[in-house]
């Protein structure tokens, strides 16, 4: 063989052992040729596992980039790291050299690189946030000049890279199933076009928050008004059940603050937390609420500002009997509910864990009043939570509704101070105090019974009562097992029927129910006492179970006047001095009362006039005329009463007087046995002699002056 063709041979086998020796120790020399391209440049490549190229692409077990931000004038210098674990590099070239040579090597070409792979991680120094997706692939346009020889100047041209399912964590705060399109170019100026940002879920701690679906728009070009300031517009997210949205939310960089106005547009009521509770047929609550409210969050702390909630109409809380009617209602809609609203709620964080928060500086103005809370602090390691709220003239009364059998209105403004513990098990009040300078007219009128046919021809009395209240005083006590009491304290309190009027004054007493488990029907009365006719009655205990409709107690009467009694009956020619205690005892079932064994007895002597006219005395024959002498200036000096009355009304009272006339027949003593029977349709009307006992008195006159 001649040396010219050996030395042929040769320079082929060079020829073809060169890129065979470069491509057999690539994964030994790729990283040094990346290090001299990205010379200079704020970011390194390392990789791990590198695989050897093929003609468009090389595999790669690990590949870590890190590049430094700059400081400016919103926030300081931080590194990222991104990592990514079993990926393919693949790229293409174009070449965009436009000499009239074509080379081997062109002085300028466009390479696209795409990178897929398993998974990616991206975090930031110092921890601020954590990124990861999986199945990531992110492409990049670099434009690549050839200097002198074999050395490389790169140049980004932009970048792509659509996040699908990724999951971002910063402190405690985990976004899961973010979705997000990267669009960067430097034609640009590398910054993010608008896109949708899309969070399925929100979890703190490890917990799953009521937040879920945010969506927003978001690009990374900024106001040069608000130059560290990032907005996302458009916003909305579901909260509980309900949608809510935002216009804007700006993230101020410099000062780590975020600021945005949230509104609820029409949510259920019934949805909020703890109020439903009557089921479908008896719903607890009901109508919509919306509410927009301005939140500023800051250094783990929620800021509310001028927050405000409208309740539509028909918007109510509603209280039922034990058979499911509807007895009590409160009225919420047609205005707005809170206004000028402002809290400040303080995450709490104890070992890089989340312990708790604080609210503090919680008020409102409401219903042409205000309320504002103590400071609030919430564990999950505590099982009970204690504040008090303040209520100052809050106009409730006039948003109380009564229904069935009860009908009236009731007007004032409320204030006062309700402690509340709320846990796990419920809720519980301990010696709220509310008051009011209002009151109002309550009607009971039960349903109307058959009647029989004289009474739909005579008529029969009605037995609707009318209530009237002043200046109602209320001390509330609540166990977390729904035990209650409620002590109450009247200016006065005025009854009204047919029968007549009755007016209590300082009317007091404590009503307690659901205390016994064993029967929760049973309700009870104690401690009752009122101001009657200048003089007292009092109750001292009262058990009535609601479901059989039964009770019994004992009224005691105490100092009242005898006068009172007789003019509430309309007498016009008795005139009495003295006053009279007794003790009535009462049985109540179904609606309607008994008296048995009651008495009275006068306190102390007193006097008893029977007047007569000059005419009818004139007209009198001599036994009456010396009754009408006898009883003209009559000095009592023992008045005894018995009293029993019936369910259906019928009552019977005796009434035994013993004393004087010193006018009369030298003042000798003079007794007078009265019976008296008819029927009362209301206890007072129990506790007096008969609308025509002065007919009474002298018909037993008479009978005494033929003895």
């Amino acid at each position: 063989m001649t040396w010219s063709l050996r030395i042929l041979l040769m320079v082929l086998l060079l020829l073809a052992f060169i890129p065979a020796t470069a491509w057999f120790f690539f994964p030994w020399y790729a990283e040094l040729l990346i290090g001299r391209a990205l010379e200079g440049k704020p970011f390194r490549i390392e990789f791990s596992g590198l695989g050897r190229p093929g003609f468009s692409g090389v595999g790669f077990h690990s590949m870590k980039a890190v590049f430094t931000t700059p400081p400016d004038g919103c926030s300081d210098a931080a590194t990222y790291t991104l990592s990514l674990t079993n990926g393919l590099l693949s790229w293409d070239f174009k070449n965009r050299d436009i000499s009239a040579v074509p080379s081997l090597i062109p002085k300028v070409f466009d390479a696209t690189f795409i990178v897929e792979a398993d998974s990616i991680n991206v975090k930031q120094d110092p921890e601020a946030f954590n990124f990861g997706d999986r199945k990531p692939r992110i492409s990049a346009v670099i434009e690549v000049s050839r200097k002198k020889g074999l050395n490389l100047k790169l140049k980004p041209l932009s970048a792509f890279y659509n996040i699908q399912g990724a999951t971002v964590t910063r402190e405690k705060l985990r976004l899961e199933d973010v979705n997000f399109k990267v669009r960067l170019a430097a034609a640009e100026h590398w910054q993010q076009r608008i896109d949708t940002l899309r969070v399925a879920k929100l979890f703190s701690d490890g917990n799953q928050l009521s937040v879920r679906n945010f969506r927003a728009l978001f690009g990374s070009k900024r106001d040069p008004q608000k130059p560290c300031t990032l907005l996302l517009t458009h916003c909305s997210v579901d909260l509980f059940n309900w949608k809510a949205s935002a216009q804007r939310i700006e993230y101020d960089i410099k000062e780590k603050r975020s600021r945005c106005n949230l509104s609820l547009a029409e949510i259920p009521f019934a949805e909020l937390p703890g109020l439903n509770g009557g089921g479908s047929k008896t719903p607890f609550a009901t109508g919509r609420i919306s509410s927009f409210i301005p939140v500023e969050f800051q250094d783990s702390t929620v800021l509310v500002r001028n927050a405000f909630v409208i309740a539509d109409k028909g918007t109510k809380i509603i209280f039922y009997t034990k058979e499911k009617q509807a007895l009590l209602s409160f009225d919420l809609g047609g205005r707005e509910l809170l206004n000028n609203l402002n809290a400040r709620i303080t995450l709490k964080n104890r070992n890089n864990k989340f312990s708790g928060l604080a609210m503090n500086d919680l008020s409102s103005a409401m219903l042409g009043g205000t309320i504002s809370s103590t400071p609030i602090l919430f564990s999950p390691s505590s099982q009970v939570t204690t504040f008090t709220l303040k209520l100052k003239n809050i106009k409730a009364l006039d948003r109380v509704r009564l229904h069935g059998d009860f009908k009236g209105s009731l007007k004032g403004p409320v204030s006062g101070t309700i402690p509340l513990s709320i846990g796990k098990t419920g809720f519980s009040i301990r010696n709220a105090h509310v008051q009011s300078s209002g009151g109002g007219t309550v009607t009971i009128a039960p349903p109307s019974k058959q009647q029989s046919t004289s009474e739909r021809i005579f008529g029969s009395q009605k037995q609707d009562a009318e209530y009237s209240i002043q200046e109602p005083d209320l001390l509330l006590n609540r166990s977390f097992r729904g035990g209650t009491s409620l002590r109450f304290a009247l200016k006065n309190m005025v009854r009204k029927n047919d029968g007549g009027e009755m007016q209590l004054i300082s009317p007091k007493g404590t009503i307690s129910l659901w205390h016994n488990s064993k029967n929760p029907d049973l309700a009870s009365l104690s401690d009752f006492s009122a101001d009657i006719f200048g003089g007292s009655v009092t109750l001292h205990h009262l058990e009535y179970d609601m479901k059989t409709k039964e009770g019994e107690t004992e009224l005691q009467l105490n100092n009242i006047p005898l006068q009172k009694l007789l003019d509430l009956q309309g007498t016009k020619k008795l005139y009495a001095t003295g006053s009279v205690k007794g003790s009535i005892p009462v049985k109540m079932k179904n609606n309607v009362f008994a008296i048995s064994d009651g008495g009275m007895q006068a306190e102390q002597s007193g006097q008893i006039i029977y007047a007569t006219t000059p005419e009818e005395r004139a007209a009198a024959n001599q036994g009456l005329r010396t009754t009408y002498e006898a009883l003209s200036n009559f000095l009592y000096m023992q008045l005894v009463s018995s009293i029993d009355m019936a369910p259906d009304g019928k009552s019977a009272i005796t009434i035994k007087l013993k004393g004087s006339n010193p006018d009369f027949q030298g003042g000798r003593p003079i007794e007078l046995n009265l019976n008296v029977e008819q029927n009362l349709l209301d206890l007072m009307r129990t506790l007096s002699i008969s609308s025509n006992v002065d007919q009474i008195i002298t018909e037993k006159a008479l009978k005494m002056h033929k003895k």
